[in-house]
């Protein structure tokens, strides 16, 4: 009897102990444990560093001359790009946790971890950081180290998480879910991504930059990719994440100021603002948003298709979407789909789809249509007519994993696997590579 009590009273215990903590378990197991930054740390972090090699790219940005390259969760490449037959590169910010960046007159924002920093760089050479507004974005981990092992508990109060080891100890485990740092590239990862700002909105005067024209030099803004999450509008700096808008009065460009946060929708991967409006590309269509009242997006429109990784750009009231499937967004589908928007921006109509096979990032040029096509390169298209583009391929450069491009008078800046790349489509007839940056290493 003594047995059976003893019995009943461990069942008892294991029980209340289940139902008691039913968010928290413990074993003892291998463990993805987090490695962490302090607070202190990842604010005193930011510095200028020597010119160092591309590892993981990721975003890219222009502005007067210039070529900004991300480094995934390390920082900021500066490319003096003022001869594009001869791109130097010049400098490193280091600026931890960093995957995007947009530019206003001489400051540059960017995300590190969980804050918003504001740079200083109106010399290049000598960025400095100006402002910081901490906590603002979603705490958010790297990808962890092994897939096949469960997440250790992750303790905010320690600072960032910035790497993973694997250990074996007897650990809590949070049944808590962080969204992962996705630079859009390496390991099908997607979180954060720069924004591509529609320079011809601003007004500016043409200046000649070494071999090429540049009319946004001395602009406000600068230009970045298709794959985009930041983005500027008047005095307003835009960020998204996967669910909500963080909306920054930049008026004073060195003093960022959070002017309101709401909600965005939901699986939202990248954003293109044209013409006081902003589309968002998401895992399962397209919203648009009027900037009418800068600090309040208010959404117009939608269109929904199944689920994909995008981004989508627009120009002259034509928005081109690109779906990649077979991957964490969903099915299998990869296609690029081309919309009428109506003059007000409120109803969009699909014109036409074409099968693609990893379609990523994308440009537009007035009647040239860039497409990143991941392992199939990148292809250029005769878009003046809508109804014939997979018929009218101007060129294909296969042998690059390509991911975003930038185009500018003329000029394609690329970003892929391998590399930086530069383009002369001048001669549509015979666009020419001038220039490459090669990856130092990629694991």
């Amino acid at each position: 009897m003594k047995t059976k009590s003893i019995k009943w009273f461990g069942i008892f215990l294991m029980v209340f102990s289940i139902s008691g903590c039913k968010d928290v378990i413990y074993e003892n197991d291998l463990r993805n444990v987090p490695v962490y930054m302090t607070y202190n740390e990842l604010r005193s972090a930011v510095k200028q560093q020597t010119p160092r090699s591309l590892v993981k790219p990721g975003k890219i940005y222009f502005k007067d001359g210039f070529i900004f390259i991300n480094e995934e969760l390390k920082g900021i490449h500066i490319i003096d790009n003022r001869d594009p037959h001869n791109p130097v590169n010049s400098a490193f910010i280091e600026i931890p946790g960093n995957i995007d960046m947009a530019i206003k007159n001489d400051v540059l924002y960017a995300d590190s971890y969980i804050d918003l920093v504001a740079i200083d760089i109106s010399d290049v050479n000598n960025p400095k950081e100006v402002e910081r507004i901490p906590e603002v974005f979603p705490y958010t981990v790297p990808e962890i180290k092994d897939a096949n092992l469960l997440m250790a508990e992750v303790d905010e109060k320690k600072g960032v998480v910035v790497d993973w080891e694997i250990d074996y100890a007897r650990l809590q485990v949070e049944r808590k879910n962080y969204p992962i740092y996705r630079s859009g590239w390496y390991g099908e990862r997607m979180y954060m991504d720069a924004a591509y700002a529609n320079f011809a909105s601003v007004s500016s005067t043409s200046q000649s930059i070494g071999g090429y024209t540049s009319s946004t030099q001395g602009n406000s803004f600068g230009i970045g990719g298709s794959m985009a999450r930041f983005g500027l509008n008047g005095d307003y700096l835009y960020t998204v994440d996967s669910e909500e808008f963080h909306i920054f009065n930049v008026e004073n460009s060195e003093k960022p100021v959070l002017a309101s946060e709401k909600e965005a929708g939901l699986d939202i991967e990248t954003m293109f603002i044209h013409d006081g409006h902003m589309f968002l590309g998401t895992m399962t269509g397209m919203l648009v948003f009027s900037l009418a009242d800068p600090e309040n997006p208010v959404q117009i429109n939608s269109y929904s298709h199944v689920r994909s990784c995008d981004p989508v750009v627009v120009q002259n009231h034509i928005a081109y979407v690109t779906l990649r499937g077979g991957n964490e967004c969903g099915r299998t589908v990869s296609k690029l789909d081309i919309l009428q928007l109506s003059t007000d921006y409120k109803n969009s109509t699909l014109l036409h789809s074409y099968t693609m096979k990893e379609p990523y990032g994308l440009g537009i040029d007035d009647e040239i249509l860039f497409v990143c096509d991941g392992k199939d390169g990148l292809l250029v298209y005769d878009a003046s007519d809508l109804a014939f583009i997979e018929s009218r391929k101007i060129a294909q450069f296969a042998e690059i994993d390509a991911f975003d491009v930038i185009p500018f008078n003329d000029f394609l800046f690329m970003i892929g696997k391998d590399g930086f790349y530069q383009y002369d489509y001048s001669n549509l007839q015979d666009i020419q590579q001038i220039s490459h940056i090669p990856v130092q290493e990629y694991n």
